[in-house]
């Protein structure tokens, strides 16, 4: 008998188990089905949808390519077909952030069972003011450029920066999702944001406030919390968290909306691993936190925190020396 045919049959006989188990999927469906009917699951199946995950991405990339021209395309750009990439750019990101917008209004609406509130015509209304304030956003990620370069020896040139840096990667969405934030987007920001915390390791709640000339070194590991305020020229390393004290369980709605976070004064520097945490803890201007510092209150300006060198144990090749 031929090889192959008996192969063949082999290979009908042992795919008919499988025929039987597709009939316990309807089963699993019918229980699925019903979670998502219940309070006890988190689903939307609705009528509005939600704004698109996949949409938002393309948002902040499109907010990249319109902010730093001819980075991150390729058509080749040059003066005499600037103005009209950038009128496309620009009209085509409008129209898509006016959709999201609306979506997100539309979704919040319902949510909150509110009155109808001319949830298209304040979509684009606030999507205009967005792109309205692209320019001042260019000019604030400008000094931040200049403040990694200028803070940063390892960096060879501008375009690196703007290429490689996580850092710049995660505090040019942040700037995105914090002017959304001040128009009062819902859910859209927090989406930017941690999309830039997947990419990067960088976590910056869209809520925070943050000067200009702000360098992120390293990045992996930062966190910086909703009421956190930032001055200008100020300095991060890996691993820093400006977070908030210990709260409750439920502290979801007793805190929510007040100062939880510090505030960071202008020229301060924050080495890695370090903690400050707390609303009312403010770290002076032109203060230095040195690396793996624990910070509950406030630090004057012109100060240095520092740990005491500890004492280190050299063992190998028979000896033993502890450091005086």
């Amino acid at each position: 008998m031929d090889k192959k045919f008996i192969e063949t049959i082999q290979c009908s006989t042992s795919i008919e188990p499988a025929g039987n188990l597709y009939n316990e999927i309807p089963g699993v469906v019918n229980k699925l089905v019903s979670c998502a009917g219940s309070k006890d699951c988190f689903s939307h199946v609705e009528a509005i949808p939600l704004p698109s995950h996949e949409s938002i991405i393309q948002l902040i990339q499109q907010a990249r390519r319109i902010l730093f021209p001819g980075y991150f395309t390729q058509t080749t750009l040059t003066p005499a077909n600037l103005e009209y990439y950038l009128g496309q750019e620009t009209t085509e990101f409008f129209e898509s952030l006016s959709r999201q917008i609306v979506l997100a209004i539309q979704h919040d609406c319902f949510r909150l069972e509110q009155p109808c509130s001319n949830c298209s015509e304040r979509g684009y209304e606030t999507a205009l003011k967005f792109i309205q304030v692209l320019p001042d956003i260019g000019a604030t990620l400008t000094t931040d450029i200049r403040a990694a370069y200028e803070g940063d020896p390892a960096a060879k040139g501008y375009d690196e920066i703007i290429f490689s840096y996580p850092g710049l990667l995660a505090i040019t969405i942040f700037r995105i999702a914090h002017e959304l934030f001040k128009l009062g987007v819902p859910i859209i920001p927090r989406i930017m944001t941690e999309h830039a915390h997947s990419l990067t390791g960088i976590d910056i709640h869209p809520g925070a406030t943050i000067g200009n000339h702000f360098f992120i070194d390293h990045g992996t590991g930062v966190v910086v919390g909703e009421t956190t305020e930032i001055g200008n020229h100020v300095r991060l390393y890996q691993g820093v968290t400006l977070g908030a004290l210990s709260l409750p369980r439920d502290a979801g709605d007793l805190y929510r909306n007040k100062k939880r976070h510090p505030t960071i004064e202008d020229d301060v520097i924050i080495y890695a691993n370090s903690t400050i945490l707390g609303g009312k803890t403010i770290i002076g201007a032109r203060a230095v936190i040195g690396g793996n510092i624990w910070i509950t209150e406030s630090v004057p300006p012109d100060t240095k925190v520092l740990l005491k060198k500890p004492k280190l144990v050299y063992s190998g090749n028979g000896n033993r020396k502890t450091e005086e």
